[in-house]
């Protein structure tokens, strides 16, 4: 299974999982708000920051803003869906801006790309990977086109059929991709806990033979931990600094504390995981003098008596003679008298 590397990080099976803070839209088009969350997520230890590259005129047409012109959710909405995008699309000046502060702080800047013109905006700015959003799995000129990059992608695969995913990763490989990782998701916000299925992030590596992680829409830091402790090794994660702010995704977005514990809890799970072969540690062995059993002498022996099965107990501390040994021991002799509850020991038999 062929690893991505990402800023010289490798992603793939036997690597810690890489975390990525998915700030998307949640700047709500202010870069002061954005630089404060880049200096969030890079407290929180992740791997990268994610973003969102489309604009007005690239993602939705313009039928669809005349059908979309007031919400009655004012919290996730202001105006129409015009003026939303409008105030939240990232423009080409912003992406200069806020990928040159990310290098300034030491973090990696990713995006997802939603048209030509915005892959190209991303290769003239040397993006390390191209992500591409579960909506656009099925968008074979665009896969096309970001394949001929031949750069590391992370395709996420929610609302797609695993036909879907094989058309996708295969488009992606036709066109000289480079190394390709795949994401479950589940793309409601939030899933019910019903409808996640992690067992499909071990499905999709064995299907695939890639790298498969897992995009979360879930609310807290339980799913991605056991996505992680199923394989995952990718977890990215819609970020904010405030839950409670106006704007598409802050309320399913994880908060800095959140992502903090996915980052530290997450690398513990993955540490945690280990090996499948059944070892003992060191410490383990030290443990074993302490908290297993040795045999003793139930009650007081003469010298020469013979040890019955009724003669002997099982005490700590767990050395000496085991308990798993006591057929060696009933039948012989003591050379020695024993008080009741004395350790046997093997130089004291016959």
């Amino acid at each position: 299974m062929e690893k991505l590397i990402i800023n010289n990080r490798p992603i793939g099976s036997g690597e810690k999982p890489y975390i990525i803070a998915e700030i998307g839209s949640n700047h709500n088009g202010d870069m002061n708000l954005c630089r404060q969350m880049i200096d969030a997520a890079v407290l929180s230890g992740v791997d990268a920051v994610k973003f969102q590259s489309w604009s007005a005129g690239s993602l939705i047409s313009l039928t669809e803003y005349s059908r979309n012109t007031q919400y009655a959710d004012k919290k996730k909405h202001f105006g129409s869906l015009l003026e939303m995008v409008e105030r939240y699309q990232f423009t080409p000046q912003q992406h200069k801006e806020i990928l040159h502060y990310c290098k300034e702080k030491g973090m990696t800047f990713l995006s997802s790309c939603f048209s030509k013109e915005e892959v190209d905006l991303l290769e003239s700015l040397a993006i390390p990977a191209f992500k591409i959003a579960s909506m656009d799995i099925n968008h074979i000129p665009l896969l096309e086109y970001i394949g001929g990059k031949g750069k590391p992608v992370i395709l996420s695969t929610g609302m797609a059929t695993l036909g879907e995913i094989e058309r996708a990763v295969n488009t992606l490989k036709k066109n000289g991709s480079g190394p390709i990782a795949l994401l479950h998701c589940v793309s409601i916000y939030p899933p019910a806990y019903n409808t996640i299925h992690l067992k499909n992030i071990p499905m999709l590596q064995m299907a695939f033979d890639l790298p498969v992680g897992f995009s979360d829409h879930t609310l807290g830091t339980a799913i991605p931990l056991a996505a992680i402790a199923i394989g995952a090794c990718i977890i990215e994660k819609h970020f904010t600094l405030d839950k409670e702010m106006d704007g598409w995704d802050h309320a399913i977005s994880a908060n800095p504390n959140e992502m903090e514990i996915i980052v530290r809890e997450g690398c513990n799970v993955f540490t945690s995981i280990g090996s499948a072969v059944r070892t003992v540690t060191d410490e383990e062995e030290e443990k074993r003098k302490k908290f297993r059993r040795r045999i003793v002498i139930r009650q007081p022996m003469k010298e020469g008596e013979v040890i019955s099965f009724g003669d002997i107990d099982y005490k700590r501390p767990g050395t000496g003679i085991h308990p798993d040994e006591f057929r060696y021991v009933i039948g012989r002799q003591v050379n020695r008298d024993f008080e009741a509850d004395e350790w046997l020991e093997w130089s004291d038999l016959k």
